[in-house]
């Protein structure tokens, strides 16, 4: 049962990142069961996508606020670890941030717990101090000196 588990589990974190990548907000939705632990930490103050979620319309929600508010550049997984229910995908990706203009890197560790075929828990870590500096809009130059 367990490598039975660990390959659902696999396809699962491989099926979120396919649909992702083509931005198709039902297919991602319906990896999620209807109750959900999710967290993704960061000020939720200048990105309203962030925080935590419990239900698989909040969860959808998340995604119609990240691509209004992101223009991807470019994403990189690196590795996919999985042990029976859970997963763990590591990597890196830019975005441009469409309030600043300004380009977000990080890395990132994105956390997966899947039963019964749905993710069930999802956590994301990446540079959330990163991104409120690419959030923040410039501050223009005084053309007076004092």
């Amino acid at each position: 049962m367990l490598q039975t588990q660990t390959i659902q589990t696999r396809e699962i974190v491989h099926n979120f990142y396919k649909a992702l990548s083509y931005r198709e907000l039902e297919t991602l939705a319906q990896l999620f069961a209807e109750s959900i632990d999710w967290d993704i930490p960061g000020n939720e103050e200048l990105a309203p996508w962030l925080g935590k979620r419990t239900k698989r319309n909040e969860v959808k929600e998340f995604f119609k606020l990240l691509w209004q508010s992101v223009e991807p550049i470019s994403a990189q997984i690196e590795h996919i670890l999985v042990e029976d229910d859970f997963a763990i995908a590591t990597g890196h990706f830019s975005s441009k941030m469409n309030r600043s203009g300004q380009i977000f890197s990080s890395m990132f560790s994105a956390h997966f717990t899947v039963r019964d075929s749905l993710i069930v828990r999802y956590r994301l870590q990446e540079d959330s101090h990163g991104l409120v500096e690419a959030l923040m809009l410039p501050i223009p130059l005084s053309l007076s000196v004092l």
